[in-house]
């Protein structure tokens, strides 16, 4: 009896933690499917719609062209999905195996690149993006953020948890850097990878106030600024902007499903399988 208590206890703690992080997500998800005849505010709550309707879905392709907007998002995301893989691997590989001078700085400067909030920088990215010609541009879009300080460190980590006497052996055999780096180290962190990969997607995917401000021509919109940028037609009627809102997030949950394996077993990367 002393023991069941406290695990009571801590089961309720993790269904009240279920509840505040999932019901918002799920009372959108039936809002959604509420007709226009349902009252959604109800009291108490109704959860499940009485007359299910994809009827908002289709209301909110036809107010705003948000598949077009969508698939902006994807490319940006996918781009970033991309970048990051490569860029954060190379640089975590070059900082966790290469010996080179200055390599405690740079790992140093990746660290304090995480304190530096995006409002204090955003003026000097759109300023740059000016100069190079590419602003109102999906790759302006992109650039900023397509190698994360974070990811970099995360890949560093994973493979600095590799145990070095792989590597010696594989540089006994005549292996050079490239060849350890793509047949040795990089098979050993697909978990990071993948937890790389979910980050790029979801801040690519999300991101709202740097695509607001580099971008000007509405057909090259993302997603999240097309929806606020005809939010004033949405106001009258919560169904369509949940039906927006889980047009949004349902990629983010694919994906999270798809790669959910990898991503847990990215904690503590870097252990080779005998």
């Amino acid at each position: 009896m002393r023991g069941t208590l406290p695990k009571a206890l801590r089961y309720l703690l993790l269904l009240a933690v279920l509840a505040l992080a999932v019901g918002p997500f799920l009372w959108q998800l039936s809002t959604s499917f509420k007709g226009t005849t349902e009252d959604i505010y109800t009291s108490p709550p109704r959860l499940l719609p009485r007359h299910p309707t994809t009827h908002n879905y289709s209301e909110v392709a036809d107010i705003i062209p948000v598949w077009h907007y969508a698939l902006n998002s994807l490319k940006v995301a996918v781009v970033s999905v991309l970048t990051n893989l490569a860029g954060a691997s190379m640089a975590g590989y070059a900082l966790a195996r290469l010996r080179f001078r200055g390599r405690r700085v740079a790992v140093l400067t990746f660290v304090l690149a995480l304190l530096v909030p995006l409002e204090s920088i955003v003026i000097a990215q759109f300023t740059m993006m000016r100069e190079l010609g590419i602003n109102n541009t999906l790759t302006a879009v992109v650039l900023p953020g397509a190698v994360g300080a974070l990811n970099v460190l995360l890949m560093r980590n994973a493979f600095a948890a590799i145990p070095v006497e792989v590597e010696e052996a594989a540089v006994i055999d005549g292996a050079n850097a490239w060849q350890r780096f793509l047949r040795i180290a990089l098979p050993s962190v697909r978990g990071t990878l993948a937890v790389v990969a979910v980050f790029a997607f979801m801040g690519a995917w999300d991101d709202f106030l740097w695509p607001l401000i580099v971008l000007s021509d509405s057909d090259r919109f993302t997603l999240t600024v097309g929806l606020n940028f005809l939010h004033g037609t949405f106001q009258q009627n919560p169904r369509l902007v949940a039906a927006g809102t889980v047009i949004a997030v349902a990629p983010l949950v694919v994906l999270f499903a798809c790669l959910q394996r990898y991503f847990f077993r990215g904690v503590g990367e870097g252990a080779v399988k005998s």
